[in-house]
């Protein structure tokens, strides 16, 4: 993707969108890009995001440029946020701020652009100029409201707009090399991921992705886990045992896992960050949810199975389960997702 400055064609209108700080958001961002490309053809799209994500932003055709934002996760990075704001001063005619929180919408206010738009929160007067009320029964999912900012306000409060489907590019070449470097594609694959970042109340059983591998394996699949070098243990209790069965978490790149999730028939995953970009690559997903809700940040794709048992307690949005049983996964048993698979 090309950094320096572009010439603006006559017409097109160039925004500047502050992305979210998670895999799966960054997915869903994805909407709001294909609706601006949508009413702004000729417009050029510049994305505020953390390196991390660069592989993700690259897989998507809508965004021209990657302005990275060198700040861990939680920082403030002041130098940092001015140092860029410096950079991008004169570039854009509007900016959109995805995230609700004040540093969030310095960026676009000290790159002096003259429109802002984004979400109340976190007493941001002054650094938007086009704030937004959230209207929460209205924008109910996360994808809405990243949308809805790319619209009128007028538009937006109505909530019965179009949502575009996320779509990430695939590399064969890449995925070539990997399949070769991993010793993979002997049979057809099933992905799982069993990790949650968020944190253990959004976790199935390792035991059961084992046993569900198991079976998988028997009728004459390959096994990739995938997920980041902190998955690494649960991986290996995943593949304990196994034939065709892969264990790849920390030994592959974001970017490698779009290639080879985009080489799977299916995947079984948490509700996760995998899990949205195994749905933009097409994947079959079999979606697992415990403490949050299909409803709020749904696999975008209608190429899914969620498994979901609704319990009197569930969603309760907590990291870790405050009854203490994780019922909620516990009782959502391989022998269900098994089925759904080969329906």
């Amino acid at each position: 993707m090309a950094e320096a400055p572009q010439r603006r064609e006559e017409g097109g209108e160039r925004i500047l969108v502050v992305g979210p700080s998670w895999v799966g958001d960054m997915v869903m961002a994805q909407s709001l890009f294909k609706t601006l490309k949508a009413r702004h053809p000729r417009g050029r799209i510049g994305v505020v995001a953390p390196g991390w994500s660069r592989p993700i932003l690259e897989r998507m055709a809508e965004v021209d440029e990657v302005a990275e934002l060198a700040v861990g996760h939680g920082e403030f990075g002041w130098s940092a946020r001015r140092r860029l704001a410096a950079s991008l001063r004169g570039r854009f005619d509007r900016a959109i701020v995805l995230p609700r929180s004040w540093k969030s919408a310095l960026v676009p206010f000290l790159a002096r652009i003259p429109r802002r738009s984004g979400f109340t929160g976190e007493q941001r007067y002054g650094l938007l100029n086009d704030r937004r009320r959230l209207d929460k029964a209205v924008l109910d999912q996360t994808v809405k409201r990243f949308v809805a900012l790319g619209l009128s306000a007028e538009e937006a409060a109505r909530g019965d707009f179009a949502i575009p489907r996320p779509a990430l590019r695939i590399d064969p070449k890449n995925l070539a090399a990997l399949q070769q470097r991993h010793g993979l594609a002997a049979r057809p694959a099933i992905g799982m991921m069993p990790g949650a970042e968020y944190g253990p109340a959004k976790q199935w059983p390792l035991a059961y992705f084992h046993k569900l591998a198991a079976r998988l394996i028997e009728q004459g699949f390959e096994i990739r886990v995938l997920g980041g070098p902190k998955d690494h243990a649960a991986g290996e209790a995943i593949v304990s045992g196994l034939t065709h069965a892969h264990n790849l978490c920390g030994e592959t790149r974001l970017e490698d896992a779009v290639d080879l999730l985009g080489d799977c028939e299916q995947v079984v995953t948490n509700d996760s960050g995998l899990m949205h970009v195994a749905a933009a690559v097409g994947s079959r997903v079999q979606a697992l949810y415990g403490s949050s809700s299909p409803a709020y940040t749904p696999p975008l794709t209608d190429n899914a199975e969620i498994h979901y048992l609704a319990l009197s307690c569930s969603p309760c949005f907590q990291r870790t389960c405050p009854l203490g049983h994780h019922n909620c996964l516990n009782h959502l048993l391989p022998a269900r997702v098994l089925a759904a698979m080969d329906g």
